[in-house]
């Protein structure tokens, strides 16, 4: 008899019976068919144990002392170990019953397959077949399906595209080596110079309000000097920096 099913199954059969799996081409699920037990199988254990019982009443016999029961014990269990052999080892009885048991196994899976004219391959009929256009939903997909499937796609697209153009970071891409106001070498990172051990940092010009480093005599923006008087020349009052009007007597500085 020839099979349908060639390239798509598991054989899971055993010595005690058979069992085959089969799956689709498409999403790669699958049924079991029923497990169907081996009638050889049956008959194998039959013979062992008679072949055991046997040797155990050849050996009570030769126990009495009669060598031909004893033989006779002997002759039989070697018998029947030879045919559990056979079985074992797939003997032809058992190869016709497992070719029968494939037969009756693809007949009743087959219902739950069909088979694509497109592309010939065996899919499941509840998942991967287009009963409206007779092909297998990779041949012919679903239209609600493909038309999900192609929104997310170009919304995926979209979004890539966008984060592409997109401007996510406004800084300045800058490195700066700091030199010591007081030495004039590179400082380092810490709060001191590396080198003469002066203060770092910055201090607001108490004219423009620029930032200048720390130990910078006058500024770099307008060129005040840095250490200016704020003593009120009025009452003698000391103003902090950068106050316009003495605190003391409001007289303007």
């Amino acid at each position: 008899m020839l099979h349908a099913f060639t390239r798509n199954y598991n054989d899971l059969s055993t010595e005690a019976g058979f069992q085959f799996e089969y799956f689709c081409d498409c999403c790669g699920n699958g049924f079991k068919s029923s497990f169907m037990e081996s009638t050889t199988y049956g008959k194998q254990q039959k013979t062992r144990r008679f072949g055991g019982l046997s040797g155990t009443i050849g050996g009570i016999m030769g126990s009495f002392g009669s060598g031909l029961g004893s033989n006779i014990g002997h002759a039989v269990e070697r018998g029947a170990d030879f045919v559990g052999d056979r079985f074992e080892n797939q003997s032809p009885e058992w190869r016709r019953e497992q070719e029968q048991a494939f037969d009756e196994a693809q007949a009743e899976v087959k219902g739950l397959f069909r088979k694509c004219p497109a592309c010939n391959k065996w899919v499941c009929e509840t998942d991967c077949w287009n009963e409206e256009e007779g092909l297998c939903v990779e041949c012919a997909p679903r239209e609600a399906g493909y038309v999900a499937q192609a929104r997310n796609r170009a919304m995926r697209r979209n979004i890539d595209e966008a984060a592409e153009t997109a401007q996510v970071w406004q800084g300045k891409l800058e490195t700066r080596t700091t030199v010591c106001p007081n030495c004039g070498k590179p400082a380092g990172a810490g709060k001191f110079c590396n080198e003469c051990g002066a203060p770092l940092g910055n201090q607001r010009c108490p004219n423009c309000g620029a930032e200048v480093a720390l130990g910078v005599k006058f500024c770099g923006e307008c060129g005040s000097p840095m250490q200016k008087s704020y003593k009120c020349v009025n009452c003698g009052y000391d103003n902090p920096p950068g106050t316009k009007f003495c605190g003391g007597c409001g007289n303007k500085l």
